[in-house]
This record gives C-alpha cells, structure tokens and sequence, in this order.
C-alpha cells in the first residue's frame, strides 16, 4: 500500500496547523499564521522515521488545496520546503499572487 492511499490531512484551524496523519498516527505538520490576507506557511516537518516516501509533499498538496477552495488567502512561503513544492508545482504559483 502507498504512502499516498494511507495519509491524509486534517487542518487544524485553533492551531493554526494542517496534521498529516497516517495509520492513525499524525507523522507531520505544516504550521501557518494568518496576517491580513496572507495565509503565511512558517515551518513544514515530517517524522524523520517517516521521511522519503513523498508524505511532505502529499501534506503541501493537500494544505494548497485546502486555501485555495476554502479562502481567497494569498499564500506566502515562508518555509523553504513550501518555497521550493510550489516552485516546482506550477499549477500552484497563482496562490502567491491572488488577492494582490
């Protein structure tokens, strides 16, 4: 079974957090603040015992998604981890610059 058909990502709004679970275990998080209009992603981790099998980069996608149908935020990124997916995801640039 893939990492991808077993985690998944709750946003956790009183702690300014998206948690990435997996086997019932939460195994990452990406933590935000709200400033305005910006949704600003401060600091991305992932259990170490858990790393390299793409599940930051499922909890990105998922928290992405999650601003970009729930809000009308611009997102700011602030961690480079978040700096560097949305880089790579072109499909995911027009969250830095909606709102403006």
């Amino acid at each position: 079974m893939s990492a991808e058909t077993t985690a998944h990502v709750e946003h956790e709004p009183d702690l300014s957090r998206y948690t990435l679970w997996q086997d019932g275990e939460p195994v990452g998080l990406a933590d935000y603040r709200v400033v305005g209009q910006e949704m600003q992603f401060t600091h991305t981790e992932v259990n170490p015992a858990k790393r390299d099998h793409g599940l930051a980069s499922i909890l990105v996608e998922q928290a992405l998604d999650d601003v970009r149908t729930r809000t009308n935020l611009t997102v700011v990124a602030a961690c480079p981890f978040v700096a560097e997916w949305i880089n790579t995801h072109a499909e995911y640039q027009d969250l830095l610059s909606r709102g403006r």
